[in-house]
């Protein structure tokens, strides 16, 4: 049966009305006992007494070894121990760290670091050249195949003339290579050799902050590294991450003053409390994606028709008004317009009888069966439910797989293969989190990025992406380097391994108290700075 536009503007309409009401159902259940909390007129000023803050997030920590994670919730967890030679500022501009200055010779192949002296790891160890050298021998270390090596094979030689000199030599020149040195975080090489493969549950780096405990899914706690080589700092005697993957409950511990900041903050309840005087919202657009992973091996999805046709079926409008409450945009790339070397791209507006005619054409007239997988918290879970009715209306029956943050790792990362893959669609976000375009691009579409090496979990695979992303990284000049990126993004759009969804603005929420406690547009909470006014 045809269905008139008239009557589907009405169904949509029912569609998203429904939808609304039943996040907000959520919301109030969660937010019931909290003494009124919902109520902004009836918060009561909450004072604070001491210097250890909570910081509520919506997923568990992955892990706590800064070279081997992938999520940027572990990212953050390990930037309040640790530091790289480079970091980045809050606009994720590339900026000195443990190293003092550094020459790159005219052909792009040398880096040469001089370190900051008088720095020690949080046991008592040095901070010097042999460090870095030995930091960068084990990312390299293909035997170990941490998440982190891709980004220095073209690392050719590492060496340490002298205690505050790095000299680092690459096969060919590689743009985005003091990016990565920001993502290549310092551990002490005492701990290494003790902890072993036990490095990601007992950190040991230079940061402003120490490590205290970690107990998965409840808490990780910190505290200040009072020998920390920059003297005003820390500010605060702790920091403890709570993971917090219902909306309402975080947005509870944050009126009660038991969260003292929040990310992300619900965008349905903004509104609600963006005029309280004892709460501050802020808001940044970011690098965030939100998308669906397509196995471009996997029948169906195999089909190019089949991928594009999901594209089709999918209100992109609908979506950032439903699940995001208007706080986001439309996915129009392969990557966020505030990253380097973005290209707008144009099509995959809604259109359900173009989905309807691609899938009869890929032989799929009558749709398919397929799960949708993701993780457990609301947003999250919110997101997958209106991608599923949206889909079943051109015959797509998905079934909503949500699972808790280390476990759907495992489930992913465990395949060694292809062939060995569960995951069909996967609803997901992704940051560049050393904020440039290869960051954007090699780890989520590269060949050589398939789980677990990467995040390549569309299994996709275009020579000529291949190609040219080894081509955008050796290009010196800017210009280029610009252009190869602009075909990379099209030909990803046209082959469609996402469903493309959206591009989030980063929200977060805190008491008036505090100060210096930070959300990158990456999404990653930066506390260097933080402060109890």
């Amino acid at each position: 049966m045809k269905v008139t536009k008239r009557t589907w503007s009405t169904f949509m309409l029912m569609l998203i009305i429904a939808i609304v009401a039943a996040g907000c159902g959520g919301k109030d259940n969660a937010s019931a006992g909290k003494d009124n909390a919902g109520r902004g007129e009836e918060t009561k000023a909450v004072s604070k007494n001491n210097k250890d803050i909570v910081v509520a997030i919506n997923a568990n920590f992955i892990t706590l070894d800064p070279h081997n994670t992938g999520d940027t919730h572990s990212i953050s967890g390990a930037r309040t121990m640790y530091e790289g030679l480079m970091g980045f500022d809050e606009n994720m501009n590339v900026v000195p760290m443990l190293a003092a200055s550094h020459t790159i010779s005219e052909d792009g192949l040398v880096y040469t670091f001089t370190l900051k002296e008088n720095i020690k790891f949080h046991d008592g160890t040095d901070f010097n050249a042999e460090a870095v050298k030995a930091n960068l021998d084990r990312i390299r270390d293909e035997k170990s195949n941490l998440r982190l090596r891709k980004s220095f094979a073209k690392v050719s030689n590492v060496a340490a003339p002298d205690a505050k000199t790095v000299v680092i030599t690459l096969s060919e020149p590689y743009n985005a290579f003091l990016n990565k040195m920001a993502m290549a975080l310092m551990v002490s090489p005492k701990a290494l050799k003790e902890q072993g493969d036990n490095i990601g549950k007992n950190p040991v780096g230079t940061g402003p902050f120490k490590f205290k405990e970690w107990v998965q899914g409840d808490r990780l706690v910190v505290v200040k590294n009072a020998d920390y080589w920059q003297k005003d700092l820390p500010k605060v005697d702790s920091v403890t991450f709570k993971p917090v993957p219902e909306n309402g409950s975080r947005i509870a511990m944050l009126k009660t003053g038991e969260a003292d900041f929040i990310y992300p903050m619900p965008t349905e309840q903004v509104s609600e409390v963006q005029n309280q005087k004892d709460i501050v919202i802020d808001r940044i657009d970011s690098t965030i994606v939100r998308y669906v992973t397509l196995n471009t091996m996997k029948k169906p999805f195999d089909d190019v028709k089949v991928r594009q046709a999901i594209n089709y079926a999918i209100n992109k409008e609908a979506y950032i008004k439903v699940v995001k409450s208007g706080l986001g945009t439309k996915l129009d790339s392969s990557m966020s317009s505030k990253t380097q070397h973005y290209s707008k791209q144009t099509g995959y507006d809604y259109d359900v009888e173009k989905a309807k005619k691609l899938l009869a054409e890929a032989g799929y007239k009558d749709g398919f069966s397929a799960e949708i997988w993701g993780e457990n918290d609301s947003e999250t879970m919110k997101g997958m439910q209106f991608i599923q009715q949206q889909l079943a209306l051109v015959g797509i029956k998905l079934e909503v797989k949500s699972m808790e943050g280390g476990t759907l790792s495992q489930q992913i990362n465990s395949a060694k293969t292809p062939e060995e893959a569960k995951i069909q669609m996967w609803y997901v976000s992704w940051s560049p989190s050393s904020g440039d375009a290869d960051g954007a691009t090699r780890g989520l579409f590269s060949s050589e990025m398939f789980p677990p090496a990467g995040s390549n979990t569309a299994y996709y695979k275009n020579a000529n992406v291949d190609k040219w992303i080894a081509d955008a990284n050796k290009a010196i000049d800017p210009k280029q380097a610009k252009a190869i990126y602009a075909d990379i993004q099209k030909t990803i759009w046209e082959d469609a391994p996402w469903a493309f969804m959206g591009v989030d603005q980063v929200i977060s929420g805190k008491r008036a108290y505090i100060d210096g406690v930070k959300v990158f547009p990456d999404g990653s909470i930066n506390v260097r700075n933080a402060e109890v006014k």
